[in-house]
């Protein structure tokens, strides 16, 4: 017992550390994630001498603490940023964690003298991007990015995991045995099929059953946290064991249940919110106990070297090719190519040759854990830098809100929100509330009244109102601070405006001709956006048709564009360096170059002949 409250009080104390030490990080922008590792290995067998070493629970607690984050991540997730970046984000996931392996496998073998098998085992545990370190980044980093791009690196990030643990476990396996690349065969393709077909399905199926039971054991609202929590454990080791991915199920899981109508969700989210917190802290503080620094310094410098290779040749090549059939521009291709972060999904992966029984497997583990500390240093404190950098920090529609969502029981067509009134918003200055929203309680320097005896808001006022579901963002306007205005907005927003209901057809006449195609010719301005963007459209979104760039300028009350700006100067490319461009910036600078060409020809034939020279050629 003396022993179990020794490590009772360490871990506590390990664990306020880390919480307390993110109070820190955020003032000075550090990556949190980092700072949790960090702290895991000034604890460890190095630091303060506690002795960690058993990599077979290191990895049950991290695979549990990664199926709650990747829940969390899905759950989060709306749905029409899903549809947004489905496909290119799963092309990342399937195709570019192989790709990404690939080609680090072949810097692995010559840099730490692996076979090329061994060196693809490398790569695919560091051929991922860590979803705990995008998610928090992207999300609670205060970076505002254009949506299509977060989406997809959000999607990228929960879904490319069960492909790196397939290669993983596969390779383990490969190199096991000895059997080389002759390893691989129909039987092992049959198998990855059918983990991404079961954990497509059961997910579903499993986001289905959290949605309904939570809707019908809705007694207490205290306990519907914990059915979700443990409905989606469930998902995750059923499927498992049935022979499917569980990471993708329960990610899968989360996005369905997380774009339904629950009982007390705002409560879910709460509990989800600071449950994938405490994961994460463990996740990263055990991984970092787990690790030896003294064993590092004998492969340092091939490991850094590796590093800078994944993040400045591997990702970026795995990226350009993923993406290059879709409408992505060469910023925004350089900053999904940027934001690979590696974290503990790498390290985890790294325990799996030790226990695969591979020979020399600690190296594996100590170069995955040099290059997560490299990509979270280098990339994960300069993500922000490079949006800028790239020209994707989305202008704010609006300042701050103060917002607590109330749960009501039984209320299918209401919501009760409660929001202070802050400085400078519109309410505070007269604007008057909606006849839609219902205004029913103010509390004043601590008094409750009536809002019909409360006379005009005061700055601090706390404000209930009943409102129809999906209107919540309506009436954040209101209430919310001014929104800080950079120079640089009106150049985002284009130097004009057009109205989204006029004939796309205007635009291939006066900017074309060949912007557009014949098929949509017949289409108005937004709904070619919205074709071009395979979803409805929202604020900030961007196309592009050639040199022109459309951009949604506002939205009205339902919420579909009322504004679309137009931006005539050419966008700075990312690099002058002909990469980063998709098939159909190709297409136009191949058909630019074609009209040059015949524009030289003509002037050359169009040119008068000198009147003293020979009419011979």
């Amino acid at each position: 017992m003396e022993a179990f409250y020794i490590v009772m009080l360490v871990s506590t104390v390990l664990v306020l550390i880390a919480a307390f030490s993110s109070l820190i990080a955020f003032r000075f922008g550090a990556p949190l994630l980092l700072l949790f590792l960090m702290i895991g290995l000034a604890a460890g067998t190095d630091g303060l001498g506690i002795e960690f070493s058993n990599n077979g629970l290191a990895y049950i607690f991290g695979s549990i603490a990664l199926a709650i984050i990747l829940f969390d991540s899905g759950f989060g997730t709306p749905i029409n940023s899903f549809k947004q970046a489905a496909t290119p984000a799963v092309m990342l996931a399937s195709v570019g964690v192989l790709a990404t392996a690939s080609v680090f496998g072949l810097a692995a073998m010559l840099l730490l003298g692996l076979s090329y098998v061994e060196g693809l085992l490398l790569g695919s545990i560091v051929a991922s991007t860590d979803a705990a370190a995008v998610f928090f980044l992207l999300r609670i980093g205060g970076i505002n990015i254009r949506d299509k791009v977060r989406s997809t690196l959000e999607v990228e990030s929960g879904t490319n995991d069960p492909m790196a643990i397939f290669l993983t476990i596969a390779l383990v396996e490969v190199v096991s045995s000895g059997s080389g690349l002759d390893g691989f065969d129909l039987a092992m393709l049959g198998h990855f099929v059918q983990e991404m077909g079961l954990g497509v399905v059961l997910g579903v199926l499993g986001g289905m059953m959290i949605v309904l039971i939570t809707n019908r054991v809705n007694k207490d609202k205290g306990l519907a946290p914990i059915f979700v929590l443990a409905l989606a454990l469930l998902v995750f080791s059923f499927t498992g064991t049935l022979g499917g991915s569980g990471f993708l199920a329960v990610y899968v899981a989360g996005i369905y249940a997380g774009n339904r109508k629950m009982h007390a969700m705002g409560t879910i989210r709460r509990f989800q919110e600071g449950l994938t917190w405490l994961a994460q802290i463990i996740m990263f503080l055990l991984l970092g106990l787990l690790a030896t620094p003294s064993q590092f310094p004998q492969i340092i410098i091939p490991a850094v070297v590796l590093a800078l290779f994944l993040i400045f040749v591997a990702r970026p090549i795995a990226v350009w090719l993923c993406l290059l059939p879709f409408d992505y521009t060469q910023q925004e291709i350089s900053f999904v190519a940027w934001v690979g972060l590696r974290g503990a999904v790498s390290i985890l992966l790294a325990i799996m040759p030790i226990l695969g029984g591979v020979e020399d497997g600690q190296i594996y583990f100590n170069v995955a854990f040099i290059i997560v500390l490299v990509s979270l240093l280098l990339q994960g404190w300069t993500i922000s830098p490079m949006a800028r950098r790239f020209s994707l920090i989305v202008p704010p529609r609006m300042g701050a809100v103060d917002k607590i969502e109330i749960d009501l029981p039984g209320a299918a067509n209401h919501e009760l929100l409660s929001y202070r009134v802050i400085k400078d918003s519109p309410v505070l200055s007269g604007e008057r509330i909606p006849r839609w929203a219902t205004p029913s309680l103010v509390i004043r320097d601590g008094k409750s009244m009536r809002y019909q005896y409360a006379g005009r808001l005061k700055e601090n006022d706390h404000v209930y109102l009943f409102i129809a579901p999906s209107y919540s963002k309506l009436i954040d306007r209101l209430f919310a601070s001014r929104a800080p205005v950079d120079p640089d907005d009106a150049e985002f927003f284009g130097a004009f405006s057009i109205s989204p209901s006029r004939s796309a057809s205007e635009l291939d006449a006066a900017y074309g001709p060949g912007l557009i195609t014949e098929s949509e010719k017949g289409l108005t301005i937004a709904e070619l956006m919205a074709q071009r963007l395979g979803s409805q459209l929202d604020y900030a979104d961007r196309v592009r048709l050639g040199s022109l760039i459309l951009i949604v300028r506002d939205l009205d009350e339902n919420g579909h564009a009322s504004t679309i700006g137009i931006s005539l100067e050419p966008v700075e490319p990312a690099t002058h360096l002909p990469i980063f461009i998709n098939f159909r910036e190709i297409a136009h600078r191949i058909r630019d170059y074609l009209r040059e060409h015949r524009q030289k020809v003509r002037e050359a034939v169009s040119k008068p002949r000198n009147p003293g020279g020979s009419d011979r050629t």
